[in-house]
């Protein structure tokens, strides 16, 4: 299946004229993915929310390019007791945006905020008898067994990011969101010129402070800012944003659609390049404490339903070159990904085979709430072919469409379908995220205490903790391909296929880190 082609004429048809503002050389003009409706980044693993996240926030570790954390808030740490005793000391000169210092204690807060919602921050908690502030500037994580993933797990630069805030924001409930923004990030928040579904402001914090030494590279390293604000200009229409690159009215779009590739590498001053090596995986989520998606063998018998390159062409387009089928649970190309069990992804699909396969499985033609982004247009392409195979499979579908920011707010909601939950959405992680079973949040299996969809899957629960225990990395391998195999059975998601996603910014535009984006470093030539 192809998505519908946008190009269409020449690119003076593409859109009506964009309304032009006088621009400062000192303003990076954005345009995201999409709005960003949630702005708490604990309370959601939304892309948009963790990439607004690190404009505001900052995180005790950063990752460098050879996906290595490095201090980033800390000036370091100490291990004691034979792996059972950290000691982190933040470093000098952080300030919290209302002129407040970073003490120990807003950071343990925050930290135990965050390891109530993030996968890789419950695994944390788990191991940690005792998380306290010694001094301001002392945080001690005293655990009941060695945990060498610890800096890993703080500085993990997924949803949901590790974010330091002030502690009473942090004290805030991790399932209530907070909408305050006051971190000790390079950018400050501007509520004033903040308009909904339309404009999003940041302005270089003054009192910011890069951590000194190294290079900047992904999250880790200083963040140096050169630009006085950044401006992210919420366009829904994918004409209307290639006429803005076009016309030079915006300097960098985040993630064109693979149609619109050909056009934006044809236009002088404009640079394309895949910032994130890793790639985005494709995955279908969902809802495990209702019908149908309550039965495993069901979702097992939708598996031969799941054609993965009509997912990654419908995003990406035709380009071999941008998409990896047929994909398991872990990225293609980090070090636990495996092919066991992926010929249910291969070959011709037969959907009377897989309806009868369901039906036998006990499906009695209940409801489908399929919920789908109008607003996101490369989510929305993923979920019209995720919707098309699962009619086709037979499952009585109802195709429920309605912007990003909404299925983010309802995809929480445990209710059935018929009382305002849901059954169903298609979604992306970045392949960094599903790199190993630790942070892969739809991995886990632990029932209401998981993500959004709520598994309950014991076994693959018990091989991850395997692989966290595991004492080198070919055991861990060996373990990586246990849990692919396993989650082929328990099907706590579906995954669709990996696509390379690219970005646009103008050529005068340079030092735009690897990785999603991020807005240190970056400066106007």
């Amino acid at each position: 299946m192809k998505r519908r082609t946008f190009l269409a004429g020449s690119a003076a048809t593409l859109a009506a004229p964009f309304i032009a503002r006088s621009q400062s050389r000192r303003e990076l003009r954005f345009i995201p993915q999409s709005d960003v409706t949630i702005l708490d980044p604990i309370w959601t693993t939304a892309y948009v929310t963790r990439n607004h996240g690190y404009l505001i926030f900052d995180t005790l570790y950063g990752m460098d390019n050879a996906f290595r954390m490095q201090p980033q808030m800390v000036a370091g740490h100490v291990v004691e007791n034979d792996g059972r005793l950290w000691r982190l000391t933040l470093r000098d000169g952080l300030l919290w945006h209302d002129g407040t210092k970073v003490l120990a204690r807003d950071c343990v807060a925050s930290i135990q905020r965050w390891g109530k919602r993030d996968a890789y921050g419950q695994t944390l908690m788990a191991y940690t008898d005792e998380l306290s502030a010694a001094d301001d500037k002392t945080i001690v994580f005293r655990l009941n067994k060695p945990f060498s993933l610890l800096p890993d797990a703080l500085g993990h630069p997924g949803s949901a990011m590790c974010a330091m805030m002030p502690e009473r924001l942090a004290k805030t409930d991790p399932f209530t969101q907070i909408t305050e923004m006051v971190g000790s990030g390079p950018f400050r928040w501007n509520a004033a010129e903040r308009v909904v579904g339309s404009r999003a402001v940041y302005e270089r914090n003054p009192a910011y402070k890069p951590r000194e030494g190294g290079a900047p590279q992904w999250t880790a390293g200083p963040k140096v800012v050169n630009f006085d604000r950044v401006v992210w200009n919420v366009i829904p229409d994918l004409s209307t944003k290639a006429a803005a690159m076009q016309s030079g009215e915006m300097d960098w779009w985040e993630d064109p659609t693979g149609d619109m590739l050909p056009l934006l590498r044809a236009q002088d001053g404009l640079a394309v390049e895949i910032a994130d090596p890793t790639g985005v995986m494709c995955c279908l989520r969902m809802n495990q404490l209702h019908p149908p998606f309550d039965n495993p063998a069901i979702r097992r018998a939708l598996l031969g339903a799941v054609n993965q390159k009509d997912v990654v062409v419908a995003i990406a387009g035709d380009d071999p070159t941008l998409t990896h089928v047929p994909t398991g649970v872990f990225a293609p190309g980090t070090p636990m990904a495996t092919d066991a069990g992926l010929d249910v992804f291969r070959g011709k699909r037969d959907y009377g085979a897989v309806k009868r396969a369901i039906e036998q499985a006990g499906y009695k033609g209940e409801k489908v709430a399929f919920m789908a982004p109008t607003d996101f247009a490369l989510l929305k392409a993923e979920a019209d072919v995720s919707a098309d195979f699962l009619k086709r499979a037979g499952l009585n579908v109802e195709y429920q469409a309605m912007d990003w920011g909404t299925l983010v707010q309802r995809r929480t909601k445990q209710e059935s379908p018929e009382a305002g939950g849901w059954s169903a959405f298609a979604t992306n992680w970045a392949g960094l995220d599903q790199s190993n079973p630790v942070g892969h949040a739809f991995l886990r299996g632990n029932g209401k205490q998981a993500l959004f969809g709520w598994p309950t899957a014991p076994k693959i629960e018990a091989l991850r903790q395997q692989w966290i225990d595991a004492p080198d990395m070919q055991a861990r391998k060996t373990l990586a391909e246990a849990i692919q195999l396993q989650a082929l059975q328990d099907v706590p998601y579906v995954p669709l296929g990996q696509y390379f996603q690219a970005t646009s910014y103008k050529k005068e535009i340079t030092g735009v880190l690897k990785g999603f984006v991020m807005f240190w470093n970056v400066r106007r030539t």
